[in-house]
């Protein structure tokens, strides 16, 4: 429960990263979802991510809006900074907060309701304004805390835990993002901890929209035959269209693999991913075939997982902006009021 504190103590021998610090460093409280959740996969995920990145906590800025989804921020980074908004409400929080402090590692944790329903117009903006941030989605196709109605994301056809068939065309959330023109985009499975950890990594490295959409079954209300979000389903149709190491540029790089396997990305930092193709045939700099390529395989009931869309010049909120390099909230008043001879040239310059 999340008033029980974890004990302090833990083993001396613990793993620890180039900070020194544990796993434990990256927890947060005792989780209060259903045993055996796909959410607390991701939240581990997560975790492990921001482990082997040595990412310093208290530089990461979680923030989330309503749902069982945006609840598991309270369980992984204890020592950063958060903000649970309202429903629906996450991007438009996170872009202020990104917009005041540059310099924050900005997580955005939603859930399929919160983020394909009352949020969907939200979702897209930050989307097409590049917001540097890693967008998740833990999508589990229902609304578990009002239980178990389809949300948005629940696949036509589909039947509900009590019988119902799902009567709704579904929202794809990884093909919007790649439509609005999130620099990142990328879909994975809470299950598949091999695949999702990289994934994370990667998009918190990349300078941009970067939008993850993690299959995550809620094993409540929707993890039973005719649920295609359940843990059978997604592991009989998952198409893995490549699997990924991520390299960081705070290590030596060295990349060693059997030629026309594996297709290296160099990301703004110096950081490369290494993307081994299981599919021959598929571009990851190529917006508009992963778009098809996302379709093709939903018309054959395939649920397409891996880094779908990199692009090869991303851009951010700021760089459109021309924002200054040092974080807004930090200007002092000699930058703020620079005097009249700067305001007298910028007039001049607006005759």
């Amino acid at each position: 429960m999340t008033y029980i504190a974890k004990p302090k103590f833990h083993h001396p021998a613990l793993p620890k990263n180039d900070l020194g610090y544990t796993h434990r460093d990256y927890e947060g409280t005792i989780s209060t979802l259903c045993a055996g959740c796909g959410h607390d996969s991701i939240t581990a995920s997560i975790i492990e991510a921001c482990f082997e990145l040595s990412i310093e906590p208290h530089r990461v800025a979680k923030i989330s809006g309503i749902g069982c989804s945006s609840k598991t921020p309270t369980y992984f980074l204890g020592n950063s900074h958060g903000f649970n908004s309202v429903h629906g409400r996450m991007p438009s929080v996170l872009t202020g907060a990104n917009l005041a402090n540059r310099d924050l590692i900005y997580l955005g944790v939603s859930g399929d309701g919160d983020s394909a329903s009352i949020g969907f117009g939200q979702f897209a903006h930050v989307m097409r304004r590049g917001v540097n941030m890693t967008y998740i989605v833990e999508n589990n196709g229902v609304y578990g805390l009002t239980k178990g109605q389809f949300s948005a994301t629940a696949d036509r056809g589909s039947k509900s835990k009590r019988g119902v068939i799902n009567t709704d065309n579904s929202i794809d959330l990884a093909a919007m993002a790649l439509q609005l023109g999130a620099t990142f985009v990328a879909r994975s499975f809470s299950g598949d901890k091999k695949q999702l950890v990289p994934i994370i990594k990667a998009a918190i490295e990349h300078q941009g929209a970067a939008f993850l959409d993690v299959i995550s079954p809620c094993v409540a209300f929707n993890n039973h035959a005719g649920s295609t979000k359940s843990f059978d389903y997604v592991r009989e149709h998952n198409e893995a269209v490549n699997r990924l190491d991520v390299i960081s540029a705070r290590a030596p790089i060295a990349v060693d693999y059997p030629e026309g396997t594996v297709q290296i990305v160099e990301q703004h930092d110096g950081s490369k991913l290494a993307l081994r193709k299981l599919g021959a045939d598929y571009e990851i700099h190529d917006r508009y075939a992963a778009m098809n390529f996302l379709q093709k395989h939903a018309s054959e009931g395939q649920i397409v997982t891996g880094v779908l869309y990199i692009a090869d010049e991303p851009q951010d909120l700021h760089t459109s902006l021309k924002t200054v390099q040092m974080p807004l909230n930090a200007l002092g008043e000699k930058e703020l009021c620079p005097g009249s001879a700067a305001l007298d040239r910028i007039n001049a310059g607006l005759r």
